[in-house]
Formats: C-alpha cells, structure tokens, sequence
C-alpha cells in the first residue's frame, strides 16, 4: 500500500457582484462547499456583494470558482473579484455568518 500525499490547501477569498442576494445563493454556496469538503465561510455584506473564504486543495478551489460564478437559479453573478484571504484558520465544515 502506497501513501499518496496530502493535496496542498490553497485559500480563496472573493467578493461576488450581481443580483446574489434574496436568491438563496449564501446556501446554495454553503451546500457545494460541504459537498466538496471545503473550509470556509460565506456572508451577505451591506453593499448588496457575498462574500467567500473558503480553504481546501487548490484543484478543488479551481472548481469552486467556476461554482461560484454560475450561482444558484435565480442569481446573476456579474463578477467574482479575488480579495486577501484571511491568515485565521477557517471553519469545517462551511458555514454561513449573519
């Protein structure tokens, strides 16, 4: 039996433009990242964007984004601009902040 290593875990934190909130997209995100084994939070900001940190093995963020930017039926992501990501450990599994 062979050890396979550990995918390297990358970060990725964005602020997602566009008609993304009252349309179920803070659960909808919540639910693809829990199914993809993806750390992280999700949160409506007061300027009307979502925002997502979200930390998990780079492949698997790749994938993410494309999630991201197609959005829940409903939602019309505009787009997706990639911010710092936070240095704090994020939470597993995601969850979504008030």
């Amino acid at each position: 039996m062979t050890d396979r290593p550990a995918s390297p875990r990358g970060r990725l934190s964005c602020v997602i433009h566009g008609r993304v909130q009252g349309v179920g997209f803070r659960w909808y995100v919540r639910d693809q990242a829990r199914r993809h084994d993806i750390a992280g939070t999700v949160r409506n900001r007061e300027d009307g964007t979502v925002e997502v940190h979200a930390a998990a093995p780079e492949t698997t963020l790749a994938a993410f984004r494309v999630i991201l930017f197609s959005g829940p039926p409903g939602a019309e992501v505009e787009r997706l601009v990639e911010t710092t990501p936070p240095v704090d450990p994020l939470p597993s599994p995601f969850v979504i902040l008030r």
